[in-house]
């Protein structure tokens, strides 16, 4: 009797991810010697720079993923979350303060949440409000602004408010077949075949190597954005309010920075008023290139193209409002 040959792992596009990234690591002071060319090594660092810093808090999210999976079951959730969508959705959004996730963390953890048949209302409203009101960037942006606490205090207004908005939006006017038929597909309950952490590490590394490859081609774009789009242009910005508020926005969406960081990079615009920066910290966290990118691969593109628009309209106003009657 022969016995069968157990199954060759197979090398994923993620792993290969993880070691061009450590490899471009350590030798970053060669590649700089090759391709002295000032253009491309601005490129490449913003490309390193948004796949490292992103990939932690990716990797946090398909944790989060996992155990949501593994251990908590749709009755346990059903039975925490209130039966009305006006309840419901506030409550995702405070729940979103609880759990430090940046965005590209968040993404998973929403679908996971519609698969375990939580409303596609909460689910989309954590998705806005965890990577833009959790303790983390609220301590961030305080940083990057001392002695301005109506900066941190009108940020939580406006990405809560962001997030709520949507929430709401979402019961109103969305459509579950808009989600990919991979997200519809309910997770199968608990039998006991197999141990609750098999089913956590199996789960978590799939979301991953999901997720991985649209984080590169996110981060892509945002390096050749970052090095398409002049400085120089953001010093005209000053004394026209309007116009700043505009580019602020379209920045945030396309230099896709996280949100554990983005308030530094917004507080070193010091000729641009308060107002325009703060649209930029409010619209970074709920649509940018990079997690438009992660929508469309993990809950489908027919999701992201209707979403990512009206939360960019939604975060654009929610800001301004928040920016006017706190700043």
């Amino acid at each position: 009797m022969t016995t069968e040959a157990p199954p060759r792992r197979r090398v994923t596009s993620l792993e290969v991810l993880c070691v061009v990234l450590v490899a471009a690591l350590l030798a970053q002071h060669w590649l700089a010697s090759v391709l002295d060319v000032p253009a491309l090594q601005t490129g490449a660092t913003v490309f390193v720079a948004v796949c490292v810093q992103a990939l932690p808090f990716l990797v946090l999210g398909v944790l989060v993923s996992g155990a949501i999976a593994a251990f908590v079951s749709a009755d346990a959730l059903r039975k925490v979350l209130p039966k009305r969508a006006a309840l419901a959705v506030p409550v995702a959004g405070v729940a979103g303060i609880a759990l430090p996730n940046c965005e590209c963390a968040a993404v998973p953890v929403a679908r996971r949440l519609i698969q375990q048949e939580v409303p596609a209302s909460v689910a989309v409203t954590f998705l806005l409000a965890a990577p833009a009101v959790n303790p983390i960037v609220l301590v961030a942006t305080a940083v990057a602004f001392p002695g301005q606490p109506s900066m941190v205090v009108a940020r939580f207004a406006g990405s809560m408010a962001t997030a709520v908005v949507m929430g709401f939006l979402w019961a109103r006017f969305g459509r579950m077949e808009w989600f990919a038929e991979r997200v519809m597909r309910r997770l199968p309950e608990h039998d006991g075949s197999r141990s609750r952490w098999g089913l956590f590490a199996e789960t978590a590394r799939q979301d991953l190597v999901d997720a991985g490859g649209f984080l590169v081609v996110g981060g892509l774009t945002a390096a050749v954005l970052n090095v398409v789009v002049p400085r120089s242009w953001l010093d005209t910005l000053g004394s026209q309010i309007v116009l700043g508020i505009v580019v602020m926005a379209l920045l945030a969406v396309l230099l896709a920075l996280c949100s554990e960081a983005d308030a530094f990079v917004a507080a070193s615009l010091a000729t641009m008023p308060l107002l325009p920066r703060l649209v930029f910290l409010v619209v970074g966290p709920a649509v940018d290139i990079k997690l438009f990118s992660l929508q469309a691969g993990t809950l489908g593109r027919r999701f992201a193209v209707r979403f990512a628009p009206a939360t960019f309209v939604v975060a654009v106003v929610c800001a301004v409002l928040a920016g006017v009657v706190l700043l």
